[in-house]
């Protein structure tokens, strides 16, 4: 575990941070000493709740409403935080759609989305935070385990853009790593959010698929996301790290 305020005088932006994991690992950044700021789509409400259990840690806190759909709404976000909070050192493209089913019944408008939000945002968050990061910066993103492993019919879309993420991943790591920038990918199992509640009829099914039998919650994927934009993360690039419960052993 990372010793507290390990993040003094950081500034990280998680987008998506309103709930969910993004919430979870936005309260993780500022409990360890971080100023915070997250991006929202929507539930302005929510956002102000992070905002105010940050703001209670004694940091910095800062909700930007941005469609992770709208390029240029990625690209003023990311330059808003390094501008109100004074720079930026750490990234965490967290917000992402779910849209599966059979490939016969999705539209062509949930193709464009997920790629939309799951790879091109990320693709244009890192690049708009690395021209404000300098050496130590860290950009890590929230994949999934099907990135890797498809189980269940009915993902072959979500999968196929936490695959495309994997490989932006991987060559951001490569082209950022002289500049002593780290690139990350985690990928969760089943998680509990209100995306995929634990007590979902599915859930019983999917947790049965990891070696430990349960889901996992945010604050356990948050605790990963420390690690990595700590010191202990300085050699770590374009690594894929489960945190998925033993899923895809």
């Amino acid at each position: 575990m990372e010793d507290m305020n390990v993040f003094d005088d950081k500034v990280a932006l998680v987008t998506g941070g309103s709930r969910g994991i993004g919430a979870a690992v936005a309260l993780r950044l500022a409990e360890d000493g971080a100023d915070v700021a997250l991006t929202y789509q929507r539930g302005a409400e929510a956002a102000a709740t992070v905002v105010a259990k940050i703001e209670a840690t004694g940091r910095r806190a800062l909700a930007i409403q941005a469609d992770s759909a709208d390029t240029d709404a990625v690209t003023a976000a990311v330059d808003r935080v390094a501008a109100r909070l004074g720079r930026l050192d750490i990234l965490v493209n967290n917000a992402g759609v779910y849209h599966t089913g059979p490939v016969a019944e999705l539209e062509p408008a949930a193709f464009e989305e997920t790629v939309a939000v799951n790879v091109r945002a990320p693709f244009v968050a890192a690049k708009t935070a690395a021209g404000h990061m300098t050496g130590g910066g860290r950009i890590i993103n929230i994949g999934s385990n099907v990135a890797e492993r498809v189980v269940f019919p009915g993902f072959s879309l979500y999968a196929m853009s936490k695959s495309a993420l994997a490989g932006l991943t991987r060559g951001l790591a490569r082209e950022l790593g002289p500049r002593g920038i780290t690139v990350n990918q985690i990928n969760p199992g089943p998680i509990g959010t209100d995306m995929n509640p634990a007590d979902s009829p599915f859930a019983a099914t999917a947790a049965g698929f990891t070696a430990l039998g349960r889901y996992g919650t945010p604050a356990e994927v948050a605790a990963t996301v420390a690690h990595l934009a700590g010191d202990g993360g300085a050699y770590l690039t374009g690594a894929m790290i489960a945190v998925d419960g033993g899923f895809n052993i």
